[in-house]
Formats: C-alpha cells, sequence, structure tokens
C-alpha cells in the first residue's frame, strides 16, 4: 500500500490500537501510539497528528479518555460494557441450538469489542461444552431464511427430523416435510422454536429450529396468525412464550393454583407479575393466571411437589393424578 493512502487510513489505525490494546487498567501515551502506528502498520507519525487524530475521535462520538495520573489514553468501551459482553457471551456459551464450531465463532468476534486485557479475564472462565451443543451448523442460516419469510408473510416448505433409537453409533433420523406458515421465533428453554402453523390445520404448532434439517421460502402467502391464535394486531411473542411451558401446544384456560409462600419468587418468574395473587393463609397465596394447559405445565407443577396444588381446572388436576400414578406404577412394577 503506498504511503499516501496509509496515511488516510491512520485514524481508523488509532481506533483500532485504542479499541484493543487500552482501558482503564492499561494507558497508552502518544508514544505508545506512535510506536504502534509504526510497527503494526508502518505509519509514522508525530505527537501533534496523534493529539489532533484523539481530538476528532471525541468530536465524531469516541470516548477517548486522557488520565493525568499515571499519564496516557484510554477508550471507553464504545459498543458494550463489560459486564453487557459478558452477558451476550454466556448466553451464547449456554445456548445448546448454537454449535461448538459457531460458539467459537461468535466469541472470537466478541473479542473485539474489548481490549486484549479485558478479553483475556473473561476468556479464562469460557467453557465450551460441545456435548450439550447442537450439531446442525445450518441453523443459522435457518434463522435468516425463517426472519425473512415472516417479514414477507410467505409459507415455506421445511424439511423436520427427529432422532430415531437403533443399534450402532451413527445417528438416524425420521423426516418429514410439512409446509408451515410462519409467524414468530422464540426462544425458550435453551433452544429456538418456529412458531407457525402447519397448513393442513387450524391450530399452531411449534418446531426446534436446529431439528430443521432444510427451509424453503415458497411463493405462498402465508395464512394470517389471527385465523388461529387470539392475536389480532401482531403476534405477541412475550406472552405466547409466558403461556405455553417449555413449548408444549394447548389451549389457553384459566388456572387456579393454592402454593406455598416459599415459591413466590419462583412463580412470578414463570408467569410474571401480571398474574392476579392473593394470600391464602398464613403459609399459603392463590394465583390465577391463564396458560395452555400441557404437558409442559403438568411437568412445571409437579417439579414443586407439595409446595403447590391445582385448584382448577379438573382437566389440569386429572393430568397431574394421572401423570403421578404412572410414574408410581413404573416403580413398583
Amino acid at each position: 500500500m503506498k504511503s499516501a493512502s496509509k496515511q488516510k487510513l491512520r485514524l481508523l489505525y488509532i481506533i483500532d490500537i485504542l479499541a484493543s490494546k487500552s482501558d482503564e487498567e492499561h494507558l497508552l501515551s502518544a508514544s505508545d501510539i506512535i510506536r504502534y502506528l509504526r510497527e503494526d502498520y508502518g505509519i509514522e507519525c508525530e505527537r501533534k497528528t496523534v493529539y489532533d487524530c484523539i481530538d476528532c475521535l471525541n468530536e465524531y462520538g469516541y470516548e477517548i479518555i486522557k488520565s493525568q495520573s499515571p499519564r496516557g489514553y484510554f477508550m471507553a468501551p464504545y459498543y458494550f460494557e463489560l459486564p453487557e459482553l459478558r452477558l451476550l457471551i454466556d448466553a451464547v456459551q449456554s445456548a445448546n441450538f448454537i454449535s461448538a464450531k459457531k460458539t467459537k465463532a461468535l466469541l472470537k468476534k466478541f473479542s473485539k469489542f474489548a481490549s486484549v486485557y479485558q478479553y483475556r479475564r473473561i476468556e479464562k472462565q469460557v467453557y465450551i461444552d460441545s456435548r450439550n451443543k447442537c450439531d446442525n451448523e445450518s441453523i443459522f442460516y435457518n434463522i435468516d431464511i425463517l426472519d425473512s419469510a415472516i417479514l414477507k408473510r410467505r409459507q415455506v416448505e421445511v424439511v423436520y427430523r427427529r432422532r430415531k433409537v437403533v443399534d450402532g453409533k451413527k445417528a438416524v433420523y425420521d423426516e418429514k416435510t410439512m409446509l408451515i406458515n410462519p409467524y414468530a421465533l422464540i426462544w425458550s428453554n435453551d433452544h429456538y422454536y418456529l412458531v407457525g402453523n402447519h397448513s393442513k390445520y387450524d391450530n399452531l404448532i411449534h418446531l426446534r429450529v436446529d431439528r430443521l434439517k432444510s427451509v424453503v421460502v415458497t411463493d405462498n402467502i402465508a395464512r394470517r396468525f389471527s385465523d388461529v391464535s387470539p392475536y389480532t394486531v401482531s403476534f405477541d411473542t412475550a406472552d405466547y412464550s409466558n403461556k405455553h411451558l417449555s413449548m408444549f401446544s394447548g389451549d389457553i384456560k384459566p388456572v387456579e393454583f393454592i402454593c406455598n409462600n416459599s415459591i413466590i419468587e419462583e412463580f412470578i418468574d414463570r408467569f410474571g407479575e401480571k398474574c392476579s395473587m392473593r394470600p391464602f393463609d398464613d403459609e399459603h397465596f392463590v394465583a390465577k393466571t391463564d396458560v395452555a394447559v400441557t404437558d409442559g405445565l403438568v411437568s412445571w407443577v409437579m417439579q414443586y411437589g407439595d409446595k403447590i396444588k391445582v385448584r382448577s381446572p379438573k382437566e389440569l388436576k386429572n393430568m397431574i393424578i394421572d401423570k403421578t400414578n404412572s410414574i408410581l406404577a413404573q416403580y413398583n412394577g
């Protein structure tokens, strides 16, 4: 590259140097910046030019802070604060639907949003358990295709696969081709789900995106979600996710619980602050909420044992009794 062209890129190089090599604990002097420009980019520079560039960058919107004791400069986080970056890294690291290979690629990209010293500190605590990661490398492409189809209101043809238990180490799957009207993508219970309508039926279904072998957008206009759901103006993903525990499909019904006071925080975490709650006695409260009566709800209730009791509807009470008897029979047998 010609020297004149390098000089034009000097401002960008100074941003890179400050972003990657400085933070509150690692200051750079003007001499340091000049040295990095020369050693890393082959650019000669004077102190006054460095000062002018820093003033220019601050005027643009970067926050390059000058310290007097010790003397030097560091760039304040421009995109993410360190705790924010840590949250993103932890989310990617724990997400089962992101493959181990893609996880490592994303973490490498995240490293560009912190200084090398800050990222080393985070990286020491990062552990990727490949056993708990999906092996579907096309999931990101499928999410992009589905997002586009939802935006354009187009049907998608998907090949959905489920693992079969057979002898041998090689994975074998059952595959099913479906024409789906897509409405929303929801991250729930460490999985990514497509919520939509099978073109042959009048209800909503959930499909795990990591189980989609292929996704093809068709030219067919998708059926409106208002035909198969209670939503009219927009598909409320937060409301839908809150009412469908573990993403099991089912009819939304009013449910009443009697709960021990010790699980009030867990109850609010699951159903939110908007559910109706009132004292029942000194040790219990009554809670009412609208939720899908499904096996997912049964499992959620049963994990709390005698700390929660279903008051209504009778259908849910019977489902829990049947599940309890079924488990008991497994062990008594």
